[in-house]
């Protein structure tokens, strides 16, 4: 058995992140969002220098009233 990684979760996170959006769920996708963030250190807004470190956070917008897909 192999052990996860980081990199398991973030791209677990991504698929979630992907469903959430399909299924036109925002505050499922800020939630898949600030999991990556805090899983990559990037939480606190700050490094060992105290410096703000940028983060880009994009969120794909979509007519609610004409669903592609119904979940």
């Amino acid at each position: 058995m192999s052990k996860v990684t980081i990199d398991d979760l973030i791209a677990e996170l991504d698929n979630a992140s992907k469903l959430a959006s399909d299924c036109q769920k925002p505050s499922a996708m800020i939630t898949a969002t600030m999991s990556k963030a805090k899983l990559l250190g990037l939480d606190k807004g700050v490094n060992d220098a105290d410096e703000v470190q940028p983060v880009k956070v994009v969120i794909n917008v979509e007519d609610a009233r004409k669903p592609d897909r119904v979940c």
